[in-house]
């Protein structure tokens, strides 16, 4: 098999097509944003709403994605590539059956899980028609998302990064044939767009798989998908199950905060989706580097290299946090200009406008939070990082949101402080557990032994 040792990479030359390739799904969703901002801020708000449910989907499809990442890092770095190729077919396995119950799920229940954001009747419609038919094909994402994790874990991340540019192509002329109807095509709006979606993730699939068994070298039998092992299963959960938590905990305050913004009017509804979907691109940079310390931590960690790992996140922290500085310096100058690109509202351009100032304290927390959060992981120390995020989060920010945003009247202003007293905090009691050095008991293979970790 042809194996990539990601740990004998520089971390740029792992991140930057991860950053190119998470720009991109970003871009995605902003271009749905903005093609559907010149049919109505209605269309935008459903969509918006409709989103932060799937994503609540998408991300439950990472406890196997994030544990294969882990778990096949450790195994590369340990030099045990003879199980690799039955890990990867037990997650695809999991998943695939996970994908189609989820699938069901929101299909079945997608009035009663709109409902809970009390949306008016036109936008629920709106709203409906565009999840029925992309939670309808979510098993499409449940299996990109973990062919895409192993195919990074092995260092092939420029592969997965050509792939999202040309299926985001794909989706933005989809959206163009759907929304503005040339040469005779229906105008679809929303429903256009999610067939757009559907129709260029399917494509996406089919060439992620190719690149799985050409290029990285592990052939897939669709035979082998329903034989799970039993003791690789389990690995993938011990660090799958907990960073996967995070994300879900995370995602689920998004609609929980979503719900609250919602209930503050249309305005601020609005106005959350369409900064988020600008200052995405700033989170982006701290993902991309979480996820290329990961990929190296966790080949360091099953090489039993525990000092270089070490060293290699302290050494790129600065870095990291140097250049989200600059990102946020560039998109706070021009934000009146791009939020005008979104909408012609002069209290939605106004509100936004002093939101974008606040970037400068939240991004560096959340790129310090990001970053101990993936190395925790990578060392298979990804209970702590549950734990940690998931109590801050729902006994201390959760809280204090409500207080501040709702109860005392200040809106989204008293929301959007919250969120940089969260990312700080959850990120300080990471980085004391990174200096601790606890992590390096948690190790699930070694170079000469394939010993769990108790």
């Amino acid at each position: 098999m042809n194996r990539h040792r990601a740990g004998s990479l520089s971390l740029f030359a792992i991140s930057f097509p991860i950053f190119i390739e998470f720009a991109l799904q970003m871009l995605l969703r902003t271009t749905d944003t903005l093609m559907l901002s010149k049919v109505s801020d209605e269309a935008v708000g459903a969509v918006g709403v409709s989103n932060q449910i799937i994503m609540f989907a998408v991300l439950t499809f990472n406890f196997i994605a994030l544990g294969s990442t882990v778990v096949v890092s450790q195994y590369l770095g340990s030099r045990r590539t003879d199980e690799i190729e039955n890990i990867v077919a037990s997650s695809l396995g999991i998943n695939f059956v996970f994908g189609l119950f989820m699938s069901a799920i929101v299909v079945l229940f997608s009035g009663r899980l709109l409902h809970i954001f009390s949306l008016s009747p036109d936008l629920f419609e709106m709203a409906r028609t565009y999840l029925l038919i992309t939670g309808g094909a979510l098993v499409l994402q449940a299996l990109n998302t973990v062919t895409v994790a192993v195919i990074q874990s092995h260092g092939f991340t420029r592969h997965t990064m050509l792939v999202a540019v040309g299926i985001n192509l794909l989706h933005i002329f989809g959206n163009y044939l759907f929304i503005y109807g040339p040469m005779g095509f229906p105008k679809l709006g929303v429903t256009g767009v999610a067939i757009s979606t559907n129709v260029s993730q399917l494509i996406g699939l089919i060439i992620n798989l190719f690149i799985l068994r050409k290029i990285v070298g592990i052939p897939i039998w669709w035979v082998n998908l329903m034989h799970w092992r039993r003791d690789l299963v389990s690995k993938v959960l011990q660090v799958g199950i907990p960073s996967s938590a995070v994300n879900l905990s995370y995602n689920v305050s998004q609609l929980v905060i979503t719900y609250f913004v919602s209930s503050l009017g249309t305005m601020m509804l609005t106005t959350k989706i369409y900064m988020q979907n600008i200052t995405f691109i700033v989170m982006v940079i701290a993902i991309a580097i979480g996820r290329g310390i990961q990929i190296i931590v966790g080949q360091l960690v099953g090489a039993g290299e525990h000092e270089e790992a070490y060293k290699q996140v302290l050494r790129n922290l600065f870095r990291s946090m140097l250049i989200t500085l600059a990102a946020v310096a560039i998109i706070c100058f021009f934000r009146v200009p791009l939020l005008e690109m979104f909408t012609e509202s002069e209290d939605i351009i106004r509100l936004g406008s002093t939101l974008f100032l606040l970037s400068f304290l939240l991004e560096p927390g959340r790129n310090f939070n990001i970053i101990f959060e993936r190395s925790l992981q990578a060392a298979g120390d990804a209970r702590f990082a549950m734990n940690s995020a998931v109590l801050i989060m729902w006994l201390f920010s959760m809280p204090l949101m409500y207080l501040l945003g709702i109860q005392l009247g200040y809106g989204l202003y008293g929301i959007w402080a919250v969120f940089i007293v969260d990312e700080w905090v959850r990120g300080l009691v990471l980085f004391l557990r990174w200096k601790s050095r606890a992590w390096e008991r948690k190790a699930l293979v070694s170079r000469k032994t394939d010993e769990v970790s108790v």
